[in-house]
């Protein structure tokens, strides 16, 4: 009887310490129900902190006025919206271009006392927005460069740019330099961006990023008109 009696607890609890103790079926959901609650409250802390440190970085980016998917560089697909740096009004001396032509030619252009003032366009070749450039650069009766100012484009150096590719997208009769140190020279920290050298001056006299070719031409007038210098 007494076999038969612990069979029948058996069928409702499970014996613990082989000591005659018994712990009951709902005394195991009840530990399992707090287990579960307790990681649920975890997990809900865990999701809670996540979106509190995702608003603070969207205020963050917002307050920098840059949209939380933007790259670090310029070169962004045509009618995506950039954020553009304010253009340089203060004139500067301009140094002379010096690097290799595309070629590997030693190149060294002087852009002060050459009689004509001088557009140093900073390009690449891969820069999406730098392919209007290369294009309105082959065709200077239909993109006149206000001033009458010849071009002449700078690329990154040979550690940087590929010869072979910029031997496929300059444009005839343009000079173009590989030349990192004039990059630095010129302050120019992304492409495309551009600087006006006044010959006579031997100054900088408007330099700034410009995306499409309208907008070079709208911020070379204005630095020409506050330079006091007509452009035909």
């Amino acid at each position: 009887m007494l076999a038969l009696a612990r069979l029948g607890d058996n069928s409702r609890g499970l014996s613990v310490g082989g000591q005659g103790e018994w712990v009951s079926d709902s005394g195991i959901m009840a530990a399992l129900v707090t287990v579960v609650a307790v990681v649920i409250a975890l997990l809900a802390l865990l999701v809670a902190g996540l979106l509190r440190t995702q608003a603070e970085i969207l205020r963050s980016l917002h307050g920098l006025d840059i949209a939380p998917d933007a790259p670090d560089t310029p070169s962004r697909p045509a009618g995506t919206a950039v954020t553009r740096p304010e253009a340089r009004v203060e004139p500067r001396p301009a140094p002379a271009i010096v690097g290799v032509t595309p070629s590997g030619d030693a190149a060294s252009i002087a852009v002060v006392g050459t009689g004509r003032s001088t557009l140093v366009a900073f390009l690449t070749s891969t820069c999406t927005m730098c392919a209007e450039f290369w294009s309105a650069f082959s065709d200077a009766t239909r993109y006149p460069v206000p001033g009458d100012a010849r071009v002449v484009v700078v690329t990154k150096g040979e550690e940087a740019e590929s010869s072979t590719r910029l031997r496929t997208v300059a444009s005839a009769g343009i000079p173009v330099v590989m030349s990192s140190t004039a990059w630095d020279a010129y302050a120019a920290g992304f492409a495309p961006y551009f600087a006006y050298v006044d010959g006579s001056r031997g100054q900088i006299v408007g330099e700034g990023m410009a995306t499409t070719w309208d907008d070079l031409v709208k911020m070379l007038e204005r630095a020409l008109a506050d330079a006091g210098i007509s452009a035909p």
